[in-house]
């Protein structure tokens, strides 16, 4: 029998490349889409799900069950981006942040696990980021919501192995998607001492998406990693300096590491 895979988000983005790759490779694919009725043309199948209303996780689950009777793969990818000064962020700006790019997909996770754990089976895979591995300037809320996605998925593990539930995360770099209309830009302040520095980053951030990969390659590591035996922790996905610069951090002293960081901002 065919997999069923549940991708949160897979209405645009990397979320909608996983999907339809996934669909051409013969998977059962249901994505979810805030508003489904706005994507008359999907590939796959849509159900209504906000990541940060409970009630709505519940629906979907029950939807998919339903029809499918299991959900064999879920891939948490709905997220959002933030960007702006720390000390400017409006803290209900970091804590809705937190909502979508933590506390949902851990919602999410919990929802789908009793039915995982009653067939003995499953694998959850978390869309992380590469910027999850360090705290970048004017995108530290970002780095902080997904690399704690990335720490309590390593906790997760441990808590499921005797249910033979796998789960493991993918970090992406940037992609040539659409991110940065839904992310929320903190604006730029005429006379703030950030202002001219953020607009620079602001600007460098953008263009990265633009000049990003093709999402494809994102939903061709997906497709590996459900079809791994045994699947490793943390995998990447992006171009080459973005994903070696996790290894520079893990490599060189705090200071140097900063240093590079910051001269690759011009701050």
């Amino acid at each position: 029998m065919s997999k069923v895979v549940l991708i949160t988000g897979g209405s645009s983005g990397i979320g909608k490349s996983i999907a339809e790759y996934l669909f051409d490779k013969g998977f059962i694919v249901y994505g979810t889409s805030r508003n489904p009725d706005n994507y008359p043309d999907s590939k796959v199948k849509l159900v209504a799900l906000d990541v940060t209303k409970s009630e709505t996780i519940s629906s979907c689950i029950s939807k998919i069950l339903e029809k499918e009777g299991k959900i064999d793969v879920l891939v948490n990818n709905a997220g959002a981006g933030i960007n702006g000064p720390l000390e400017e962020i409006p803290e209900s700006e970091m804590k809705r942040n937190f909502e979508t790019n933590f506390f949902g997909p851990i919602n999410v996770i919990k929802g789908v696990l009793p039915f995982m754990r009653k067939n003995q089976k499953g694998l959850i895979i978390n869309i992380t980021s590469i910027a999850g591995y360090m705290g970048l300037p004017y995108r530290g809320i970002y780095s902080a919501s997904k690399g704690a996605l990335a720490i309590i998925t390593e906790a997760f593990r441990m808590e499921l192995k005797a249910f033979n539930i796998d789960m493991c995360t993918l970090a992406p770099g940037d992609f040539a998607t659409n991110i940065a209309a839904g992310r929320y830009h903190a604006p730029v302040i005429e006379n703030s001492p950030y202002e001219k520095s953020y607009e620079h980053s602001l600007k460098m951030i953008d263009d990265h998406v633009d000049a990003g990969s093709d999402p494809k390659e994102a939903a061709e590591q997906i497709y590996r990693m459900i079809n791994a035996s045994k699947p490793k922790v943390h995998y990447k996905v992006g171009d080459f300096m973005q994903k070696f610069s996790i290894v520079l951090k893990r490599i060189l002293p705090d200071k140097i590491y900063e240093k590079l960081l910051m001269n690759h901002y011009k701050m």
